[in-house]
């Protein structure tokens, strides 16, 4: 079952079940949930598996994550995360992927399914968010890219845009190198 039909699956338990606890801490993918104003109420047991803690009650806001970056490896704030934006712009995030740093170093990407809840008021309530790892599929996908820009960088005559797009791959292959590392896959 893809992610979001598995996500969708799960809601729609949780519309019907007074236990939504028990729907999603059967799902193996990581849940969790936060209230309107981003602070994570709830992390199933998947949770803590993937992000490489126990997420804190009062103090988590918008991520159960310890640190989060983007694939090009620059640092992404917790406020600006897919989680957050979905909540401040009350909509559905998709075709997002984040990597996230672990408090012991290692790397996971991930792609998240934030979805904002609303009463039947259509009052916004909190927001649950799924997150998959797809730290191999990521590994390759910014190997792929550094290459692509060694080959850009070769085809034109700008020392300039050479350098950019030298440095660029650079930055796609030490984010590659890092999943790899922590999937245990050093190639």
């Amino acid at each position: 079952m893809n992610p979001e039909t598995q996500l969708e699956t799960a809601l729609d338990a949780l519309a019907t079940r007074a236990d939504w606890r028990a729907v999603l801490d059967a799902l193996s993918a990581a849940t969790y949930v936060t209230d309107a104003e981003g602070a994570v109420t709830y992390w199933n047991r998947a949770c803590v598996e993937l992000a490489g803690r126990e997420p804190q009650l009062g103090q988590d806001r918008w991520c159960v994550t310890w640190k989060i970056y983007t694939t090009t490896g620059e640092f992404l704030p917790h406020d600006q995360c897919p989680m957050a934006e979905a909540i401040r712009e009350k909509r559905v995030i998709r075709d997002a992927v984040a990597i996230a740093e672990r408090p012991d170093g290692s790397r996971i990407a991930f792609r998240p399914y934030p979805t904002p809840l609303f009463d039947d008021s259509g009052t916004l309530t909190g927001a649950v968010n799924m997150l998959i790892d797809v730290t191999e599929e990521q590994s390759g996908a910014l190997t792929e890219q550094a290459e692509r820009c060694r080959r850009l960088a070769g085809a034109l005559y700008s020392r300039e845009s050479n350098m950019v797009l030298q440095h660029m791959a650079e930055r796609f292959d030490q984010t590659a190198a890092e999943l790899r590392k922590s999937a245990g896959n050093d190639r």
